[in-house]
């Protein structure tokens, strides 16, 4: 780019040159009484070189484009690698709404697992990438066809990039990455007129004897008749603007969003896809020697161009010449029929590949991380439910990632996960949902290795409050497990898991042990597993009255007059807390004066 840019600016200095030597010979052939053959010689010489710098000029301005692209790309990667969120491109999916079942782990917007992920061009791609993320109900099959082709996409980077560069095409603005949703929904309107291809001969024949007579009066062979045939064509073109209101819009946004489609089906047919079965089925509508899609592409690109010539200065003078406007609203009429079934489902591939691509470049980037094994519920399977050796945060940066072993082996199992302030219970609930939801949707999850079976999953992690519902946030976690327990009880092929953080945190602290004895109590009833992290010792009793209750704790150490954590999950209740030692360490006291002081009031 450095060389190149040098290039450019030479080039820049010579076209300068150029124009300002034409100007010259011009001037002095002006004051000279007038153009001499060597003058005006020089001068079309000059010309003609100034055109041909031009030339040379935009393909290495073009050629820079190119490399910024490529290099933006490769450095949008190691953003996703490093966890660098101010480096990624802005994500195009907005937060998750407060009822869905798993709205607690940061699955889409702002530096959410979607932001990581999402390398998709067109928004089609990116909303099928989002939905795979959200879907409240597994379906194994499709997670492991998913899973098959981003196994084969993986190591073919260059591939992927190619594909990625083809689809930007310069800067494409916010409009353009709409583009492919609104290309389906255009493609399913329904605006065939029978009468439109009859309006267009009839105005055809008029515009040709317009041109005739015109030229008859031109050569003194007729009287302007041609002033009223063209009012008369004009008036009839003006009533047929129903047809063509919106034309120019729609063929502007659909000429850009064809002209990248095109070079983006042209490297899915070049490709060669040996080795890689799953990816070759995926694309094989791209490869159909007898009807290629960039062709196709190419075809209804010149249509739609040739119709976005509203804002061209020649668009008025064309139209009353010949009915330009109309003739190639029909060609997209026709072009739309022909080819809407196929180009629905090439765009809807291509999406589908993006999101892919997406799963993809976050194996390459993180090879260290596993394709989980997704097996059915099986009653005579003695194998844990789910099972994780090593299972990290995906959004936590490698170098601060913490790993741990975790194994569910029965339904109707509940782990009880104690620990102190910030040790890292809810970070651990977060780290089992995130990952789920990345081995649901296809891709490799953060650990060594994890077997599960497919699970509706259901969180109650922050339940926010409301002050315009006037909703508290106690309230608010009391309606989520409510609804917790209509899911559990909901028939449905695949049992739930799910996470609840710091049960019953907004009460009191016997009306919080009471309710979470008697709430995990019933959860042990029902068609799930689950964890459930609490501050409260008292809960960790369970696990003596019930062999469906287990018991993990996280905890700390000070150490140099600072709190330490190795977010370590270990066996059994948590043995220490640390409430006091943090308000100690921050200057808060601790002890009641009264009470240190043996006030008579002390002991009551």
């Amino acid at each position: 780019m450095a060389r190149l840019s040098r290039q450019e600016a030479r080039w820049t200095r010579v076209r300068v040159g150029l124009a300002t030597a034409a100007l010259a010979v011009i001037a002095v052939s002006i004051f000279a009484g007038g153009p001499s053959w060597p003058l005006s010689a020089a001068a079309l010489l000059l010309a003609g070189g100034f055109i041909a710098a031009v030339a040379v000029h935009r393909r290495i301005q073009r050629a820079i484009a190119r490399y910024a692209n490529w290099r933006a790309i490769k450095r949008t990667h190691r953003a996703r690698l490093d966890r660098d969120w101010a480096d990624l491109p802005h994500p195009r999916s907005g937060a998750m709404p407060e009822d869905h079942p798993f709205a607690d782990l940061h699955l889409t917007g702002e530096g959410s697992l979607h932001h990581l992920l999402d390398v998709a061009v067109t928004d089609g791609g990116s909303t099928r990438l989002e939905r795979w993320l959200l879907d409240p109900d597994p379906d194994p099959q499709a997670t492991q066809r998913r899973q098959r082709v981003v196994r084969e996409l993986a190591p073919r980077s260059r591939f992927r990039d190619k594909l990625l560069f083809a689809g930007q095409l310069d800067q494409a603005t916010h409009a353009e990455h709409h583009g492919g949703l609104r290309l389906i929904q255009w493609l399913r309107t329904d605006d065939a007129d029978a009468g439109l291809r009859r309006t267009v001969w009839m105005l055809g024949g008029l515009a040709l004897a317009n041109i005739g007579l015109f030229a008859a009066w031109l050569l003194g062979a007729a009287p302007a008749v041609w002033l009223g045939t063209l009012s008369i064509y004009a008036i009839a073109y003006y009533r047929q603007r129903r047809h063509i209101g919106t034309l120019f819009p729609e063929a502007a946004s659909l000429e850009r969003l064809l002209r990248r489609l095109k070079g983006v089906f042209r490297e899915l047919e070049m490709t060669e896809y040996a080795g890689c079965p799953e990816l070759a089925e995926h694309c094989a509508p791209f490869r159909d020697p007898a009807n290629r899609p960039s062709a196709e592409l190419a075809r209804m690109s010149r249509v739609a161009e040739a119709a976005s010539l509203q804002a061209h200065p020649l668009w008025l003078p064309l139209n009353l010449l010949v009915p330009w406007d109309l003739y190639f609203a029909d060609r997209l009429r026709v072009l739309k029929s022909r080819l809407s079934g196929e180009l629905r489902d090439w765009l809807t591939r291509w999406f589908e590949l993006e999101a892919l691509i997406g799963l993809a470049n976050w194996a390459d980037l993180q090879p260290e991380f596993a394709f989980p094994a997704i097996d059915p519920v099986s009653s005579e399977d003695e194998r844990p439910l789910f099972e994780a050796r090593g299972l990290g945060h995906p959004l936590i940066p490698d170098d601060q990632r913490v790993a741990n072993d975790f194994a569910i082996d029965r339904l109707g199992s509940v782990t009880i996960v104690t620990g102190s302030n910030m040790a890292g219970k809810s970070t651990f609930l977060r780290t089992i949902g995130i990952n789920l939801r990345l081995a649901y949707a296809g891709g490799p999850v953060a650990a060594r290795s994890l077997t599960t079976v497919p699970f509706r999953l259901y969180t109650c992690i922050r339940p926010s409050d409301s002050i315009a519902d006037g909703i508290s946030h106690f309230y608010a976690e009391v309606k989520r497990l409510r609804t917790l327990l209509d899911e559990l009880d909901r028939e449905g092929p695949y049992p739930v898991f799910f996470l609840i953080d710091e049960i019953f945190s907004a009460t009191n602290n016997r009306e919080r042990l009471l309710g979470s004895q008697a709430y995990l109590t019933h959860l042990l009833e029902k068609n799930g597993v689950g964890v459930i992290s609490t501050h409260d010792l008292e809960l960790a009793q369970l696990e003596a009255e019930s062999d469906r209750v287990r018991n993990r704790h996280f905890r700390e150490h000070v150490e140099n007059g600072a709190m330490r954590f190795d977010y370590k999950l270990r066996e059994g209740p948590c043995p220490t807390t640390n409430a006091l030692t943090i308000m100690a360490m921050e200057g808060l006291p601790i002890t009641s004066e009264r009470r240190a002081s043996g006030s008579p009031r002390s002991g009551r």
